[in-house]
Formats: C-alpha cells, structure tokens, sequence
C-alpha cells in the first residue's frame, strides 16, 4: 500500500463520519435536546449573578487580607 492509497483511504473514512455526525446533529430526534441546551445559559440567571457577584466580593476581601498580612 502506497501513500496515494493511504490518503484516500484516511480521506474517504474521514467524509463518512462527517456525513455521520452531521446527520446526527440535525436529526428530528435530537432536536429537543439541542433546544434545552440552547435555552440553558438564560436558566436560573438571577442565582448565577448572585453567586458571581459573591465570589467577586470574596475574593477581593481576600486580595486586601493578603495585603494587610504582608505590611
């Protein structure tokens, strides 16, 4: 076997699971789970803001212990 032959060989393997996976993202039985996925960063919006915004005020009260400590 050659490198020619190699290549396709590789080529046509590679175009097959392309159609595969293709035909898998946009098959109709993968279409309600790919509509939860799509809805899921607005999903419990108000908790994640107040837990960012939480851990933002805990590390900068960490950042000014740090500060204190060494002075």
């Amino acid at each position: 076997m050659d490198t020619g032959t190699f290549r396709g060989i590789i080529t046509g393997i590679l175009i097959i699971a392309f159609i595969g996976l293709t035909l898998w993202a946009y098959s109709k039985r993968r279409h309600k789970d790919f509509e939860e996925a799509k809805n899921l960063p607005f999903a419990d919006e108000d908790d994640a803001a107040a837990n960012r915004d939480t851990s933002a005020s805990r590390e900068t009260d960490s950042r000014h212990d740090r500060g204190d400590r060494n002075t």
